[in-house]
């Protein structure tokens, strides 16, 4: 998730935002809204979704249960601060200087992360079928959560037809493929986690419709989720490692991974009533599925470690807000690790979702702490 690359060209013709080198010696001149970096959503992806496992208590410890109900709550408020603030940013953005969020939306590095826009909306969806009742009544839970989800969706096709489009009509080099690709695929598969939980309030027709659309939704992200994967493999064989600046990108696909295994769950339970005598069976499968996705996750979560100590020991990884990439990924796999040990009933899976949440709450404030120095001093609005 960087808006930096080093050589080789990534098109023909079009070169990668020059590295950050040096503060700005004049920051009244940046240009704050017209190069406002098309990932910053991905600071609320990653907010929310440590809110949500937070409020799960990984590990199962009752004495903790409160108190990741709390921590919950605060990361849900400060969640819904930060998307509010960037969805106007947005918004005038595109209002204000289209031609330079077109001009990001055809980059084969910056395009991908438009879709953290409706990621961050659909995120919020979730965390608010989740957290919200703690925080508002029930019915405007339900209001919320379903505007959330309906813009989330609808934002989340199109970015994912226009990007798709992009790669397709451009002359993309091998080596610019990238873990910022994984975005518009995991952001699909999240529509059906936002809204599984609306069944419940609407009629018999209209959850029919939803559920119609989440599995579509799935489908849609889970292959284009396979295609990238091939295609990051290749270039990770055949070609050097990406540049140190991309090393957070490879972070991504535990993201589709992740939300691939809670998403058929998730439909699962929402399907039984529709699928009458079928209904076990179909949560059986589900589980099965996710949980050999879970155990590719594993691997794919060992080695892109094993490449960050590899990218440490060779030199500094400079700071910028791909960071995020090490945040909502890590989120998402963890909470398929909770869920899939309340199912198997494993408290050893638990014990590992705990882990699990350390490390993403390590992440989470590293990489705050660093956006918030950068803002201070700037540097976060150069490209």
């Amino acid at each position: 998730m960087s808006d930096q690359v080093a050589d080789p060209p990534l098109r023909e013709g079009t070169q990668a935002p020059a590295a950050v080198t040096a503060a700005p010696a004049a920051p009244a001149r940046v240009a704050r809204l017209r190069d406002l970096h098309p990932g910053w959503m991905a600071s609320v992806m990653g907010t929310a979704i440590l809110a949500v496992v937070a409020d799960a208590n990984p590990g199962n410890l009752g004495a903790l249960q409160g108190l990741g109900h709390g921590i919950g709550v605060v990361l849900a408020l400060v969640a819904y601060a930060l998307g509010g603030v960037l969805l106007v940013a947005y918004a005038l953005r595109w209002l204000r200087h289209r031609q330079a969020a077109l001009a990001d939306l055809r980059h084969p590095v910056l395009g991908g992360l438009h879709a953290t826009l409706p990621g961050g909306l659909l995120v919020l969806a979730v965390m608010t079928n989740a957290i919200g009742p703690r925080l508002m009544p029930e019915a405007a839970v339900t209001v919320l959560a379903a505007l959330l989800a309906s813009v989330g969706a609808l934002l989340a096709l199109v970015v994912g037809v226009a990007f798709g489009y992009v790669l397709f009509v451009g002359e993309v080099a091998g080596p610019s493929v990238n873990g910022g690709w994984f975005i518009p695929p995991v952001v699909a598969v999240i529509v059906p986690m936002a809204f599984t939980p609306l069944m419940a309030h609407v009629g018999t027709g209209t959850a029919r419709l939803l559920l119609f659309l989440g599995y579509a939704f799935l489908g849609l992200g889970f292959v284009l989720f396979l295609l990238v994967l091939g295609l990051l493999h290749d270039r990770l064989v055949l070609h050097p490692v990406p540049p140190a600046l991309l090393a957070p990108s490879l972070w991504i696909a535990l993201g589709p991974i992740g939300v691939s295994v809670l998403a058929p769950i998730s439909l699962a339970h929402a399907a039984q009533g529709a699928v009458g005598a079928a209904g076990p069976a179909l949560m059986t499968v589900s589980r099965l599925v996710g949980t050999a996705l879970w155990g590719f996750g594993f691997w794919w979560l060992a080695i892109v470690v094993a490449l960050l100590l590899r990218y440490v020991r060779t030199g500094p990884i400079p700071f910028h807000l791909g960071w995020w990439a090490f945040v909502f990924p890590l989120g998402a796999y963890t909470m398929a690790t909770v869920t899939l040990a309340r199912l198997w009933e494993l408290p050893a899976v638990d014990g590992l979702a705990a882990v699990l949440f350390l490390g993403l709450a390590a992440a989470w404030v590293t990489v705050a702490l660093r956006t918030a120095g950068a803002v201070r001093s700037a540097r976060i609005w150069l490209r």
